[in-house]
């Protein structure tokens, strides 16, 4: 994108003039209609120097974001079997830690409009990184497995809050270039989790080989990636709110989101690729370690798998934004993801790089349902509704998966019955998949 593109860039509804054409006052701006309120104060575009910069402030924040929206998972998928020993937990137990994400998703995330409602986008956004800093720097040493599930709790809440509201900001602020910068972001989200896989076990046995210090590293990560959202706001520009704020303000329509047979197919596919993607994270180095492939090649290969997300996920959102009709992406990720089952059952050490392979392409399900999820409403305002729906539900049909799992794995000694599991939710996600994928707006159909 280029630096001329990125200075014009701002809220979708920011009207494009000059920084300094703009009234300190706002007088000027286009007046609220007959039954329209007039623009509260932070709704105004802002002005001076950070004001100017503050559409490139908004890409680092979202960028910086998304890196940090999966390494407290994945950096400890990668330690499991260190955490399990250290924190004396069963196999059930690990399963119900790797459950923790999801269930916080779904708790957290449903809240994220009434708070962003209340304060604004970006000071939720950027509580969130603030939440997620102290949940992983505090988790290793809380003392107890109570003591680390409630710190993960944390650290997650941060993430939930931000997984919905992602959507928001890149519909209110780059409405022309949703596809675009959906991929961007999901690229940085695979970005940060594939680095937090590969770099977990290095870094720990550099720093002396404790998983509590592998694990609490990356909170520095977390902590740089608040500074954007501080400067937005300290800038008063929080980011357009949730739909009744808009409807408030521009007299739209409010949307009945459980009404809509679009949004629940959505939901069920987001949470379909959601359990997918939590047992990856949480299980697949355990699936490799247990068929003879060492501790650090295993978070290689999830790095691996998170890794093909980088590029696919950049290309993938852009590609579904030119078709009518994302069924068929739907339907190739997740023959990618069959393959790679049967992959890791018939021979696991064998051809493990191309089973990694084959599940980093399947998990880009992920990118496409945000890429829809932006695609399914015609205002920012029905993206939120839809957004925290999808994302909740989605997370609360997830919770069940790798807590199954973990059981069926302690109980029958092996991965037959848990890869099995596995390919078989991978048919009906393909399914919802295509019913998601028409060419569809919620509006209509409520």
């Amino acid at each position: 994108m280029a630096d001329d593109d990125l200075a014009t860039l701002g809220p979708a509804a920011e009207p494009r003039t000059t920084p300094a054409a703009r009234p300190a006052d706002g007088a000027g701006w286009p007046q609220p209609g007959p039954g329209q309120a007039a623009p509260a104060p932070e709704d105004l575009p802002a002005t001076g120097p950070a004001g100017r910069w503050l559409p490139r402030i908004v890409i680092a924040g979202l960028v910086l974001a998304a890196l940090n929206l999966r390494p407290a998972i994945t950096s400890l998928g990668a330690l499991l079997e260190e955490v399990r020993d250290g924190l004396g937990m069963s196999g059930t137990v690990a399963g119900l830690l790797t459950s923790v994400p999801a269930l916080c998703f779904a708790a957290f995330g449903i809240a994220a409009p009434r708070l962003a409602r209340r304060f604004g986008p970006g000071a939720i956004v950027c509580a969130g990184m603030v939440a997620i800093t102290v949940g992983v720097v505090v988790r290793p040493f809380a003392g107890g497995v109570g003591g680390f599930l409630a710190a993960s709790a944390l650290a997650l809440a941060g993430i939930a809050v931000s997984n919905v509201l992602m959507p928001v900001v890149i519909k209110s602020w780059f409405a022309d270039r949703v596809g675009p910068m959906t991929g961007l972001y999901s690229m940085a989200l695979a970005l940060g989790t594939s680095l937090a896989a590969a770099l977990t076990v290095p870094m720990t046995d550099a720093l002396g080989g404790s998983w509590r210090t592998g694990l609490s590293v990356w909170a520095v990560l977390a902590a740089v990636a608040v500074l954007p959202w501080l400067v937005v706001v300290r800038q008063r520009r929080a980011l357009t709110g949730p739909a009744t704020d808009g409807a408030a303000r521009t007299g739209e329509t409010p949307v009945r989101i459980t009404a809509s047979p679009t949004a629940w197919a959505l939901a069920v596919f987001f949470g379909l690729q959601a359990t997918a993607a939590y047992i990856t994270m949480g299980w697949m180095p355990q699936i490799f370690r247990d068929a003879g492939v060492s501790a650090g090649t295993a978070g290689v290969l999830l790095a691996v798998t998170m890794a093909m997300g980088v590029p696919l996920s950049f290309v993938l959102p852009r590609l579904a934004s030119r078709m009518r009709h994302q069924g068929p992406l739907a339907v190739l990720l997740g023959l990618c993801g069959l393959a790679g089952y049967a992959g890791l059952w018939l021979a696991p050490a064998a051809g493990a790089w191309a089973w990694a392979l084959l599940m980093g392409i399947s998990n880009c399900a992920f990118p496409l349902a945000l890429t829809m999820i932006g695609m399914r409403s015609t205002s920012s305002a029905g993206v939120v509704k839809l957004s925290a729906f999808v994302q909740s539900v989605g997370y609360l049909i997830s919770i069940p998966g790798p807590l199954l799992v973990g059981t069926l794995y302690q109980h029958s000694g092996g991965w037959g019955l848990p890869i099995a599991l596995m390919a078989g939710l991978m048919v009906p996600q393909i399914a919802v998949g295509v019913l998601a994928g028409r060419d569809r707006r919620i509006e209509d159909e409520t």
